[in-house]
């Protein structure tokens, strides 16, 4: 049995082009493929700002990154009870994140890293893979200054998997799987980039 990672990063250039996104099985950790239907996507002009989240994005003073602390967002995010993202998983996107095309979007309060996300992004098209925060609203920040800087690329595709309630308060929607393929195709052939 080969000890080489299925995480190839062809393969998972591949397969996010194609609607898929790997996920580990909890029990066995062999590594699973999925294009769920419904999908979850944020329209880029329905993000949802609350009122306290616009509050927190005067007051509190935030700096934004991209790209400064790809790993240790990716820890971040893994440190959690029951997280997916196990070594092999941080290793690849690392990997992808070396040749362009996994990104992070970092969070700091003073010089502490507090919140943040990281995905993969192709063309027109972002696939948000995990976020966390330390401090109140980190991550909604960061969900925000991704969407801000996606509309100035004139990026089309916010991806983010399955609804949640958490995601649904920020202007997540479930579309068909069929809609999903073609607002990904559009993101594909998209001269934009992150």
């Amino acid at each position: 049995m080969s000890n080489r990672s299925p995480l190839s990063p062809q393969l998972l250039v591949y397969a996010y082009s194609n609607g898929y996104f790997p996920m580990p099985d909890a029990g066995t950790g062999q590594i699973g493929w999925f294009r769920p239907d419904p999908r979850a996507i944020i329209p880029v002009d329905g993000f949802h700002a609350s009122r306290s989240l616009r509050r927190t994005l005067k007051r509190v003073p935030f700096r934004v990154t991209f790209d400064h602390a790809f790993a240790d967002i990716m820890k971040a995010c893994a440190d959690r009870e029951g997280t997916w993202i196990n070594d092999e998983f941080i290793g690849a996107y690392c990997e992808l994140h070396r040749r362009g095309y996994a990104h992070s979007v970092e969070v700091w309060l003073q010089e502490e890293l507090v919140g943040g996300l990281y995905g993969v992004a192709l063309s027109g098209g972002f696939f948000a893979e995990s976020m966390y925060h330390k401090a109140t609203d980190a991550s909604k920040v960061a969900l925000f200054h991704l969407i801000t800087h996606m509309k100035k690329n004139a990026m089309t595709l916010l991806e983010v998997q399955f609804l949640t309630p958490h995601l649904k308060s920020l202007g997540a929607i479930e579309i068909s799987d069929e809609r999903y393929i073609q607002m990904l195709q559009d993101a594909m052939t998209s001269p934009s980039r992150f």
